[in-house]
């Protein structure tokens, strides 16, 4: 299992820490979280405040984060979570030697805060432990590098013109090796790194976890690449679709259930014609009931919704196949000899999203599907785009739109359930006001289309 962790993968204790932080002499430590919309935040300090941080926790006023209290409830303090510590390979000089640790939230009566995206997505993980199973993720995060303007601000300027696999006309071989390097140093393990199917675009792929590491991982990947494309003179965006007619960027999803008891793959049955499980056809069944509801949580962004539009490899239609890659549910292919490999990846998600509370959603539905006995259709083999219209009208589609996504989600009450009323009410908020400022803004699309003919 991959996490965040010390050097060599090793998940350290707080003693551990406070001794690790000695031996390297860090002389800085940042205290990281993510707020509701899954930015990284934090609070950095020196390396001799780390103990009784460790210790008592670290106060800060929740009001001023993007999701977490009103301003009659502030107080909240963060508490490192030790297993997470880690050398930031970037700020390595002697008198800025720096560690990272992610921290949870709590309230100042000492409990959980339940708005904090870690925390629900420990609550969703607890309710599948009752249940017998570990939720294992794999998150696939695609990203564009481009220039950046004289003031350092990143633009659409593509640093490229390759292709997928492509390496004579890749400029960021290098720069992928430096990312690899990062990422090793936080204890993530990459499993390949390559130039995607946009120019510009990329693809680093790291190993499969648990849930909260795999959510851990997510965040620390997208707050390393972003330090490192800088070095290069570089900006690495998660931006879904940052150029029309191209390619955008998802985060394809690879999941699956364990037995907690045995840690035997729940979703293997090497009988199916699938290779899944009656589980994994329930969790199937589960996540397209829900697929609508969680979508403004797995795609969040105004943006996103240009990318789930027919003819870039992005889920238009609610459906699962083997080798359709237009299909929302997708089985990859394993051999005989690997049934422990089985897996059902998601293909909607895209990487602007807070992994915290999209890992959340996605076990929500899935184990409602378990509990109900949900069955999925036949698996819808076909390239949907090309039926004709009497049979793609059989399959029901993604929200077109975040406002049509956000009205779903506030009608579907297992994933409201599965945020929790906090979460979902800031989550609901946040992207409201996005939405409203997108609604009545001025685009230039409009003056270019309208401003000289009417």
């Amino acid at each position: 299992m991959a996490s965040a962790t010390g050097t060599k993968g090793k998940r350290l204790t707080r003693e551990e820490v406070l001794q690790k932080a000695e031996e390297e002499r860090v002389r800085f430590v940042h205290l990281q979280f993510t707020d509701v919309v899954g930015i990284v935040k934090g609070v950095t300090l020196p390396v001799d405040r780390l103990e009784d941080a460790m210790t008592h926790g670290i106060w800060f006023d929740g009001s001023s984060i993007a999701g977490f209290a009103r301003i009659a409830e502030s107080d909240m303090y963060l508490v490192p979570d030790p297993s997470t510590f880690a050398l930031v390979p970037w700020e390595s000089g002697d008198e800025v030697r720096t560690a990272r640790i992610l921290c949870d939230v709590y309230t100042p009566h000492g409990e959980p805060f339940t708005g904090d995206p870690r925390q629900v997505l420990r609550r969703m993980m607890n309710e599948a432990a009752q249940m017998g199973f570990v939720y294992n993720t794999g998150p696939e995060l695609e990203f564009f590098l481009f220039r950046k303007d004289q003031n350092g601000y990143g633009t659409p300027s593509l640093h490229d013109q390759g292709g997928y696999f492509d390496q004579s006309t890749d400029r960021a071989v290098e720069v992928r090796k430096y990312m690899v390097n990062a990422l090793s140093a936080f204890g993530i393990r990459v499993e390949a790194s390559h130039h995607e199917v946009a120019p510009g675009q990329h693809e680093i792929d790291f190993e499969y976890a648990d849930a909260l590491h795999a959510a851990d991982n997510a965040v620390t990947f997208k707050y390393a690449l972003k330090a490192v494309a800088g070095a290069f003179g570089l900006h690495a965006t998660f931006m879904p679709k940052p150029i029309a007619g191209i390619n955008g960027s998802g985060m394809h999803v690879h999941q699956s259930l364990a037995h907690v008891d045995s840690g035997k793959n729940a979703f293997a049955d090497p009988n199916d014609r699938y290779g899944l499980s009656a589980v994994a056809r329930h969790f199937i069944a589960g996540q397209m009931a829900h697929a609508r509801g969680m979508c403004a949580v797995l795609s969040p962004l105004v943006n996103s919704y240009k990318r789930l539009v027919p003819g870039y490899e992005a889920p238009v239609y609610i459906s699962w196949a083997r080798i359709n890659r237009s299909a929302l549910l997708r089985v990859p292919q394993v051999s005989p000899a690997k049934v422990e490999h089985t897996r059902v990846e998601l293909r909607c998600p895209d990487p602007s999203c807070n992994p915290y509370l999209a890992f959340a959603v996605m076990l929500a539905a899935g184990l409602d599907g378990i509990r109900r006995k949900l069955e999925p259709p036949e698996p819808a083999e076909e390239d949907l785009y090309h039926l004709p219209a009497e049979k793609r009208q059989k399959h029901k589609t993604l929200p077109g739109s975040l406002w049509e996504a956000l009205q779903e989600l506030q009608r579907d009450e297992v994933i409201k359930e599965a945020l929790g009323s906090h979460a979902y009410e800031k989550f609901v908020e946040a992207k409201t006001q996005e939405w409203d400022e997108y609604r009545t803004h001025v685009h230039p699309w409009e003056l270019d289309r309208y401003l000289n003919i009417y």
